[in-house]
Parts: structure tokens; sequence; C-alpha cells
């Protein structure tokens, strides 16, 4: 009876070890998640993993988890605040590198793709939609006037969410720290360089190389970019002004602008496509949701 006794001690201690050697690494799982996810772990409590073999000398061998030290997310930038820190002390240092990465940053990088992918769209539309554009077509007149077409809308694009940027600085903070001007690696003061040149480059090269209309359209791009951010209109804190703002430069204006302007370097007399009206009603929906949706926490 005494033996018997003794055993069960044995294992109900036993267990108990094993209980204990669970829970903690159970414990020390959740804080390296936590560290993983951009947060310091609970106070006293370790982020290394401690072995099974210094708990307990049960033969119960736990598996040693390991994680990731930190979380480098790239999207436009990096969420992790370690390896931000070390882009603005770069960048603040001159490195050139840190520097031209945080102005790639400054121009939205998706923003631009959109704006790419649009005229690329709306060019291919134009070609198809004139008959015998692309056999006969001048490709050496051509295609300089798409790029430099392109490198307009470029600059209009780092015009319109740059000076958001410079206006924006304390919501980006909280909403999106990787952003240059928010996190520090662009100063406020390159950032009016780089957003100033591009309203003087942008509208140049639209009034010397395209006809009168597609430069007041441009122009009335800009202005509504312009009155998105800068009080004391700021139509982005009306949800419904805002939707109308993006609707209109992202849907309306950048797919009529690239279709007229591939139209009239053809020599082609301008028809509204039935296939471009529907993209264009598309990104005008799909840029409402954009509006109300992109200052989301």
């Amino acid at each position: 009876m005494t033996s018997i006794r003794k055993m069960t001690s044995s294992k109900t201690h036993g267990g108990s070890i094993t209980s204990t050697a669970l829970a903690v690494a159970m414990i020390v799982a959740i804080a390296q998640t936590n560290h993983v996810a951009g947060f310091a772990p609970p106070s006293g409590i370790s982020s290394r993993v401690v072995p099974a073999t210094t708990l307990s000398s049960s033969p119960l061998q736990l598996p040693t988890a390991t994680f990731p030290t930190h979380l480098s997310m790239a999207v436009e930038g990096d969420f992790d605040p370690e390896a931000l820190a070390k882009d603005v002390e770069k960048a603040q240092s001159g490195s050139v590198k840190a520097r031209t990465k945080a102005l790639y940053k400054f121009t939205r990088p998706h923003t631009i793709r959109g704006t790419i992918l649009g005229s690329i769209a709306g060019t291919t539309r134009a070609l198809i939609d004139t008959p015998g554009a692309i056999a006969s077509a001048s490709w050496g007149t051509l295609l300089p006037r798409a790029f430099v077409g392109m490198l307009a809308l470029l600059f209009g694009n780092a015009f319109i969410v740059g000076i958001n940027q410079i206006y924006d600085e304390g919501i980006d903070k909280l909403n999106k720290p990787f952003l240059p001007v928010a996190s520090g690696e662009m100063s406020k003061r390159f950032a009016w360089v780089v957003v100033l040149g591009s309203l003087f480059a942008g509208p140049v090269i639209v009034q010397k190389f395209f006809p009168a209309l597609l430069f007041k359209l441009y122009m009335f791009g800009m202005f509504l970019g312009a009155i998105y951010s800068i009080p004391p209109i700021r139509t982005k804190q009306n949800p419904f002004l805002a939707g109308i703002t993006i609707a209109t430069v992202r849907g309306f204006l950048l797919n009529f602008g690239v279709y007229y302007a591939v139209k009239d370097a053809l020599g082609a007399p301008f028809a509204w496509s039935p296939k471009v009206s529907f993209i264009a009603r598309f990104m005008t929906a799909f840029a409402t949701v954009i509006a109300v949706t992109k200052d989301l926490p």
C-alpha cells in the first residue's frame, strides 16, 4: 500500500512538472508572438525560448519553437519600428540610397502602378477602337509622346499624393507611420520641393505637347487634388466630397484624358467608346470606396 502511494505521488509530481513545463512554454510562445507583431512581451516574461530540459528531469522533451525577431513588411514601407528607425537614421545621415528610397515611398508606389495600368488600358483601347491604327501608326512619333504623357501623369500623381502627406502629417503618424514625412525619413522642406517641382513640370509638359482641352482637364485634376488636402476647403473631411474628388480624378479624368490624347495623336476624331465608358464608371465606383476607407485605422 505504501509503495502504491509512493508511485501515485511520483506520477502526480511528474504530471505537475510536465504541466508547468507546458504552461511556461505556452507563455513564452505568446510572448514571442507579441514580439513578432511589433509589441514588447509582457513585463517579466523573457522572449527567449527556454529548453524543456532546464525545467524538469522528466523524459518528456518539448520541441524548441523558433520565431523571427522582427516582422518587416515591404508594402510601401516598413511597419516594423526597428527597421523604420534604421531607415530614418540612414536618410537623416545623408545616405543617397536611403533618401532615394524615401522619395520612392513619398510618391506612393501603388498609385503609380494604378496610373500606369490605367494609361496602358486607355491607350490599348484607343488603338483597338481606331481601324488600321496599329498597322499604320507612326510608332517613332507615338512612343515618345506616350512616354512624355506618362511622365506628366506621374508628376501630377506626385503632386497630389505629396501635398496630401504634407498636410496629413499628424494623421499619418497614427495611421501610416511608415510614410516618409510622418516618419522623418523626408524633411517637410524637401517634400515641398518635390511637390512644387511636380506642380511646375507637369503642366509645362501637357501645355507643350498636348491639346488645350487636355491641359484644362489636367489643371482641373491638379486643382481637385490640391483642395482635397489643403485647408480651408479640404474635401477629404467630408466622405461625400472626398469620394467625388478621388472618383473624378481617378475615374473620369485619367481614363477620358488618356483615351482622348491617343485619339488626338492618331489624328482620329474622338468618339466615346462604350468600353472606355464602362472602365471610367467602374474606376469611379472603385475610387469612391478607396476615398471613404483609405484613412481608417
